[in-house]
């Protein structure tokens, strides 16, 4: 009479026999290493999802590691105070996280307008200032030089604009950019060049 075969299965590639565990002749890594590269490449493509938009501007909802939906409940909190707004609250809730050095806050909410005239008169406009926002994201994680050429991109989407523009001051934000660039290349720069005493402040026009 055939002797009963021992039922096996596999676990993360490695082969049970009942109470036995042991791992088969396999001419790759092993399952442990094969494991700790997925998840390092898990972390750096994690950490480089937002960082992507920033500097591409290709904003789509799809580089967000959280649910669109909270991401909307988000924005909708950080504009909510700017209801009723001569001008979209959006975009006056860009300036306000902005001067509260809540930069990639800023960049979001400015997001919500760009996405529905990125090809609209303003496109340029918009996007220049989510660069802008972009660039201190950057500072703040001390990566002077993505910041740098966010700033440039900046400026190029900006300079497109008269100098006062959707009652922002363009002159001085374009000013602002060149004082950074300046900054950035200086040979005396340290490890830590935003700091909360030379952090930025940009303000709308009063309205006429």
């Amino acid at each position: 009479m055939r002797a009963s075969v021992k039922p096996k299965f596999r676990v993360a590639g490695l082969v049970c026999c009942k109470k036995k565990l042991y791992a088969p002749p396999h001419p790759g890594p092993l399952p442990q290493l094969c494991w700790r590269r997925r998840r390092n490449i898990h972390r750096l493509h994690e950490n480089s999802r937002g960082l992507m938009s920033l500097a591409t501007c290709h904003l789509s909802l799809g580089l967000y590691s959280r649910p669109v939906s909270r991401k909307h409940k988000r924005i909708a909190a950080l504009v909510e105070q700017h209801h009723g707004h001569t001008l979209d609250r959006h975009y006056v809730g860009y300036f306000d996280c902005f001067n509260r050095q809540l930069f990639y806050e800023a960049h979001e909410v400015l997001e919500h307008i760009w996405l529905q005239d990125r090809h609209g008169p303003n496109g340029a406009f918009y996007k220049g200032l989510i660069q802008l926002a972009g660039a201190f994201v950057h500072l703040q994680r001390n990566r002077p030089g993505p910041a740098a050429a966010l700033f440039r991109l900046a400026s190029a989407n900006i300079e497109k604009y008269p100098d006062q523009h959707e009652r922002l001051d363009v002159a001085a934000v374009r000013h602002l950019i060149a004082n950074w660039l300046d900054r950035l290349q200086s040979p005396g720069l340290g490890t830590d060049p935003l700091t909360a005493a030379n952090a930025p402040r940009i303000s709308l026009v009063p309205a006429t």
